[in-house]
């Protein structure tokens, strides 16, 4: 299948590792030239030099997303494709006992990460995706449509496609697409690494991290009884930037595995 990507532009945020390298990989992969923002510039992301431009910098700062999109400019022009893929749940939120033991901190941290940098990465380069008639696509979580632990980063993520809703609507008229795609259990370094989300939660239910994964997909209520992998959401990710799904706007697409119940 021809995605009709070939020279086509796009920014992805939280580029470093997991899904957002993946999809820089996707993408590049398709002849899109791509800016590649990140806190930290990782070697993986190093590796794809001369295919994606890396940009370091802290979207989580007020200032962090003018400066992304004034580089971005400099490089690629204008912009066809926006990823919004940075977020993540925050320290004093994965390991909060539940609602009461989340501080307010935690809280503005979370939605700075999850949702703030998002509103001004998307103001930044809205122009120019109205130019080109581009899409926007925002990475959430099955976390928005369930009630998963921590509760923050839950409802950061709710809002965040209540946002992509509100652009399809506003602008689709002008020719701009906006969706979501709401990851289930991934296996990336949150689900992977012995400080990472999951070994939190495998503490905190008085298992190893080994024991965790391994019972995860059953207790999860997964169809598929494995963990998606970041390729693959890359995959749907890259398709819906595509010309093939030119009449798809206003969704929410879910790369869960068919999960169905908290851990």
């Amino acid at each position: 299948m021809d995605l009709q990507l070939s020279a086509k532009t796009a920014v992805v945020t939280g580029a470093s590792k997991g899904i957002g390298l993946e999809i820089v990989r996707a993408l590049t992969a398709e002849g899109v030239r791509v800016v590649a923002a990140a806190r930290t510039i990782t070697p993986e992301l190093r590796k794809l030099d001369g295919r994606a431009t890396a940009v370091p910098v802290d979207l989580a700062s007020p200032d962090g997303a003018a400066v992304l999109a004034e580089r971005a400019a400099e490089i690629l022009g204008e912009i066809d494709i926006l990823i919004n893929n940075l977020g993540g749940v925050v320290p004093g939120s994965a390991d909060a006992a539940g609602f009461l033991d989340i501080a307010d901190d935690a809280w503005q941290r979370t939605y700075e990460l999850n949702l703030f940098a998002t509103v001004r990465v998307t103001r930044c380069v809205l122009p120019s995706l109205l130019r080109q008639r581009g899409v926007v696509i925002n990475i959430s979580s099955i976390g928005a449509r369930a009630a998963y632990h921590p509760v923050d980063y839950g409802t950061a993520k709710a809002a965040l496609n209540n946002l992509t809703k509100a652009l399809a609507e506003e602008f689709g008229g002008q020719g701009l697409r906006a969706l979501t795609v709401s990851p289930g259990p991934t296996r990336t370094r949150n689900w992977s690494a012995t400080d990472g989300y999951a070994a939190e939660v495998a503490t905190q239910n008085g298992l190893t991290l080994d024991e965790f994964l391994a019972q995860a997909p059953a207790r999860m209520g997964i169809t598929t009884g494995r963990l998606t992998e970041p390729h693959e959401t890359a995959a749907l990710v890259t398709f819906l930037a595509s010309a093939q799904s030119g009449n798809l706007t206003g969704a929410d697409y879910l790369a869960d595995g068919g999960a169905i119940k908290t851990v």
